[in-house]
């Protein structure tokens, strides 16, 4: 080989050293580049501020619905500081509602055949196609007798062969039905519970069952009937203990004094899901997992406005 061919040689070694050196960097470049890209994502994530939705329900003085107002009008406060409202919706959004039906023994005859009837119509007429719904029921022992279903007409009929027997443990059939809200679809829920009568067989108490639902996230409802039929006074239904279980969630008790009026208050019930408003705000503070109060008032002072009376910070499902 002579004197020339050896420096060509030498410099196509030169060359392909240069072109790998270049290559290798140009590869390492685009790791870097690659891993900072997708690790902006990865920190917007972990940094990501969490919105509290808040349904809320407005009324006058006299119990009427309250439609009609923007996000102006309310103020909202978490821990007694007031926070922007960020999020604000008067449209009808989709509920996950549940119900709890009494059938201990004091149910027997046409006390069934109403709420059986009243029931029937609430998920196959009164709530939206849209919605979902679960139904459970209680004696002495609780049972979810059917999961969330969509539609909730298709719920229609779920309680026609139960027979009425037993006592009534109200506060366990809560704990039972409660872990059912952890599994539901949409943002706002309800649970609607009908009893004539006080607890009677609950293992646990009304503070555990007011602790549980707290958690829920959902309003509760509860339909008294305090019939005019003779009935012992240990056994007649407790108004007064149902709501201390539905105020806080932002919910009522209703009594009524026929069996034949629940049909009547499952349509208020329907009416209010009906009229309801969300609002949200950025929870800045870390989610830490501590109850946090939170308080929602409409400027008008003329109005009320209920909703849930505070949540826990935790990470959100995913």
């Amino acid at each position: 080989m002579n004197h020339e061919d050896s420096s060509t040689t030498k410099r196509t070694k030169v060359t392909k050293k240069n072109e790998f050196f270049v290559t290798f960097v140009a590869f390492v470049v685009s790791l870097i580049f690659v891993a900072f890209v997708v690790g902006i994502p990865a920190q917007t994530f972990r940094g990501a501020v969490t919105t509290v939705e808040i349904p809320v329900t407005v009324t006058d003085s006299a119990g009427r619905l309250i439609t009609g107002l923007t996000k102006g009008d309310f103020e909202v406060f978490e821990d007694g500081d007031p926070q922007p409202v960020t999020q604000f919706s008067d449209k009808r959004t989709p509920v996950s509602a549940g119900v709890l039906l009494d059938i201990s023994d004091s149910m027997r005859g046409q006390p069934i055949v109403d709420a059986r009837g009243a029931l029937d119509r609430f998920m196959a007429d009164l709530l939206d196609p849209g919605d979902e719904g679960f139904v459970a029921a209680f004696n002495h022992l609780p049972r979810i007798l059917a999961p969330w279903t969509a539609p909730p007409a298709r719920l229609a009929g779920r309680l026609a062969n139960e027979r009425p027997s037993g006592g009534t443990a109200i506060y366990d059939a809560l704990f039972a039905a409660t872990p059912m809200f952890q599994r539901r679809h949409f943002t706002r829920a309800a649970l609607i519970v009908i009893s004539d009568g006080a607890d009677t067989a609950s293992d646990h108490s009304l503070a555990q069952a007011r602790e549980t639902l707290r958690r829920s996230d959902a309003f509760v409802y509860a339909i008294a009937i305090d019939s005019t039929a003779d009935q012992r006074v240990s056994t007649k239904v407790n108004p007064e203990a149902l709501r201390e279980i539905t105020g806080p969630s932002g919910g009522y008790t209703e009594v009524v004094r026929t069996y034949a009026d629940i049909g009547l208050a499952t349509e208020r019930i329907a009416e209010e899901l009906n009229s309801q408003y969300t609002l949200g705000y950025a929870a800045l503070r870390p989610q830490d997992g501590s109850w946090r109060s939170i308080r929602v008032r409409v400027k008008n002072h003329d109005y009320m406005a209920r909703s849930r009376r505070g949540y826990f910070a935790t990470v959100p499902r995913t």
